[in-house]
């Protein structure tokens, strides 16, 4: 494959991707970017030393693989724009846009396109991340393997053989760090409210999040087999545990995932 790499969009997630492209040893000269704003191009360029456009027809010339990182409502006018070039081309589409289908990329892009839908998240920011994908019918097994090593960069990769299931990755990882950001943040508020200094409290919250986080990675049993482990009969974990039990937290979380599931679909219907 030609490894010029075109991104459309310069934002932290494009800059993720960026760093660990370049990390994995290709070159700043094979990696443009468009990117309207000019305060984004210049840190862009000065930080990884990649060329920069505003525009995204200049940004595309020659790449065989584009890289959509723009915000999902734009996309539409940002495909119908590269149209022409996507039908002369015949690029290697990478969309990293949440709740935008193949189907629609494709139908922007004027038809016969090479599409990989995925969904990272934010933890991509530092290496940390997992991202679901899928690929169209028209990727072949190299294409699918060069679009595995990008998205690796940012962290775990799993592909998906059912696109319908995208907003279901959407709703558990995509959006995932927001749900732990909101126990921690629960947390600390509950250790405020229990006596503990704030700077006690979100060290103690932070460091337990992080060191749970290593135990469900590194440990070879699954997460039920952790809690059990650390949840001793008529203790004080047993009495949380208990509570969050009583309160109908795996209700709530599942609520909770079913109506981000929902709003993905919504998304993709109303950019259409």
């Amino acid at each position: 494959m030609n490894n010029h790499i075109a991104f459309i969009g310069g934002g932290n997630m494009a800059r993720s991707l960026i760093g660990g492209l370049i990390a994995q040893g290709h070159t700043p000269a094979s990696i443009h970017v468009a990117e309207p704003v000019a305060a984004l191009r210049e840190a862009l360029a000065a930080d990884f030393g990649v060329t920069v456009f505003a525009d995204g027809a200049q940004a595309t010339a020659g790449a065989q693989t584009w890289v959509l990182a723009t915000k999902p409502q734009v996309l539409r006018d940002v495909c119908a724009a590269l149209a022409t070039q996507a039908q002369a081309s015949q690029p290697l589409v990478i969309s990293i846009a949440a709740g935008i289908t193949t189907a629609q990329l494709e139908r922007w892009l004027g038809g016969n396109s090479k599409i990989v839908r995925t969904m990272p998240n934010t933890p991509a920011l530092l290496g940390a991340g997992v991202t679901g994908l899928y690929a169209s019918a028209r990727v072949d097994a190299q294409e699918r393997a060069f679009a595995d090593s990008l998205l690796a960069a940012a962290g775990q990769t799993v592909w998906l053989a059912d696109e319908a299931l995208m907003d279901a990755v959407t709703a558990v990882s995509g959006s995932g760090p927001a749900y732990v950001f909101l126990l921690a943040e629960s947390m600390i508020a509950a250790g405020i409210q229990q006596g503990l200094p704030a700077d006690a409290a979100r060290t103690l919250v932070l460091q337990t999040v992080l060191g749970a986080a290593r135990m469900l990675t590194e440990a070879e049993v699954d997460a039920a087999e952790l809690r059990r482990r650390v949840t001793s009969p008529g203790g004080t974990t047993q009495a949380a545990i208990d509570t969050f039990e009583t309160g109908g937290l795996r209700t709530l979380v599942d609520a909770a995932i079913h109506a981000a599931r929902v709003r993905g679909a919504a998304l993709s219907a109303a950019n259409d």
